[in-house]
């Protein structure tokens, strides 16, 4: 997993995300584990639909690699450079998302469900703002695994990227994504090699493995509107 890790939706200007943020954006140059994530995430078999949200866009660097157009985050200073990169933001909290509803085609959260206050809150306003059978991308660390032990690790030695981080297993992410209203239509596993033995190279497959550092989740959304 990263080092610093993924946007912090839950966090607020003045917190690292905020005042770090180019120290964190500098993170994903040339980045081994960077480019294994985004091999993960470009192997999906379904093309999200247009137009495409990121919860949690941080400088945007996921964003402008997978062609999400628009995207939210309360860190100030991370959207800054997320618009740089041609990202149309807003600075706002994935709770209350200022958007109309039915007007997104795919929400993206990567790696932003482990900062944020309230999970279910930020998944059933993804679900409002999606059209009909739109869909949820999500991109989680297992805590269990070898990666998310190496998170909690640096959290416990005081990094402060990692000070709000709360990392949730697979069943949980599901059991979330379920009663918020989806229905998992794809996973996919990544970061297959533990971080002490990690080669760089991109490894991925379908499904969700025991030994996934990174695992993909795709909802479809449920209900009439």
């Amino acid at each position: 997993m990263h080092d610093p890790p993924g946007s912090a939706n839950a966090l607020r200007e003045g917190m690292p995300f905020d005042r770090l943020a180019k120290e964190y954006d500098r993170w994903f140059e040339d980045s081994p584990v960077f480019r294994a994530e985004l091999a993960c995430l470009r192997a999906l078999t379904r093309e999200l639909p247009r137009p495409r949200l990121e919860i949690g866009v941080g400088p945007g660097r996921f964003a402008a690699s997978l062609d999400l157009s628009f995207g939210v985050d309360p860190a100030r200073g991370a959207l800054l450079l997320a618009a740089q990169r041609g990202i149309m933001v807003c600075q706002a909290v994935g709770e209350a998302l200022p958007y109309g509803s039915g007007c997104f085609g795919a929400v993206a959260l990567l790696f932003s469900l482990c900062f944020v206050a309230d999970r279910l809150k930020v998944l059933q306003e993804a679900h409002r703002v999606l059209v009909r059978e739109g869909l949820l991308l999500i991109g989680i660390v297992p805590a269990a695994s070898p990666w998310g032990e190496s998170i909690l690790e640096k959290k416990q030695a005081g990094n402060p990227f990692y000070a709000e981080v709360d990392l949730l297993e697979y069943d949980r992410a599901v059991n979330l994504m379920r009663a918020a209203g989806y229905a998992i239509v794809e996973e996919r596993s990544g970061l297959l090699q533990p971080p002490d033995t990690f080669c760089g190279q991109p490894d991925s497959r379908p499904g969700v493995g025991a030994d996934a550092g990174f695992v993909v989740l795709v909802g479809r959304k449920k209900g009439l509107s």
